[in-house]
């Protein structure tokens, strides 16, 4: 059975044809899926979404290039709204310095508040990191020395650096389907790397459908071929890998099992 870790079942292309696409995921073997968050407005959908659907949790947050949108987001807002039973993660938050959609101190206080959240429930940090190495390094090392907290780099597709930074830290790594795509030889190579006890796999659709279904809007279902583009490149069964990630998923995200 696999998990979806990091999905936006909220999303257009998906939010279309929800029984669809979580029918098409319970044929690829999936049991359950994290439908995040990304602005303030969408928490209420998000979490309805997980209320209607058997086996779909979600998150509360606010994406890096939201944070200019939200700038009173604070650390007591995020824990009020984890208080119903389907919220599992806090989220995605963190720092994208690609795009620059958000003044880049604003970002850094969005991303403290979420991570002192993260501390105080203990549920699990999404984050998110794009052109920012130093600066996401630097807080959670920081913040990790003040008081630990559980979190996973989603999506990853920075540098080994990073990586061993982050797994130092005690975060877990999630890969998305950008690993399957041909001009992505470092990040495979990185994910040799990454221990099996800390590995993750998400889809982050309806974005960056894997091989072999590139140029189609992705959905949970294709978390399956990254699964086995994982198992072929570290040199495991598929099924260990899907085990594997599926036991770390709710290792992490505790409140799924509660």
């Amino acid at each position: 059975m696999l998990i979806d870790s990091h999905c936006h079942l909220n999303y257009p292309g998906l939010v279309e044809d929800e029984a669809g696409v979580i029918a098409r995921a319970r044929e690829a073997g999936l049991s359950a899926m994290i439908s995040i968050s990304t602005r303030e407005e969408e928490w209420a959908d998000v979490i309805a979404g997980a209320e209607r659907n058997e086996g779909v949790f979600a998150t509360v947050g606010i994406h890096p290039h939201e944070a200019d949108q939200h700038p009173d987001i604070d650390t007591a807002r995020l824990v009020a709204a984890t208080a119903h039973p389907k919220v599992v993660g806090i989220g995605e938050t963190g720092l994208d310095y690609f795009y620059d959609k958000s003044d880049r101190e604003r970002q850094r206080r969005s991303f403290l508040s979420h991570i002192m959240a993260s501390r105080q429930t203990q549920l699990p940090m999404v984050v998110h990191t794009r052109d920012a190495e130093d600066d996401t390094i630097g807080m959670l090392a920081r913040e990790t020395a003040a008081g630990a907290f559980p979190m996973v780099i989603h999506c990853f597709t920075g540098s080994q650096r990073l990586a061993e930074a982050c797994l130092e830290l005690g975060a877990y790594i999630s890969l998305s389907g950008i690993v399957t795509f041909k001009n992505a030889k470092a990040l495979q190579e990185t994910a040799k790397t990454i221990p099996a006890d800390r590995l993750l796999i998400e889809t982050d659709s309806p974005f960056l459908a894997p091989v072999p279904m590139r140029g189609k809007v992705c959905e949970p279902a294709y978390v399956a071929h990254t699964a086995k583009f994982l198992a072929d490149l570290r040199g495991e069964s598929v099924e260990d890998l899907m085990e594997t990630t599926r036991r770390n998923t709710l290792n992490l995200f505790t409140k799924m099992d509660g």
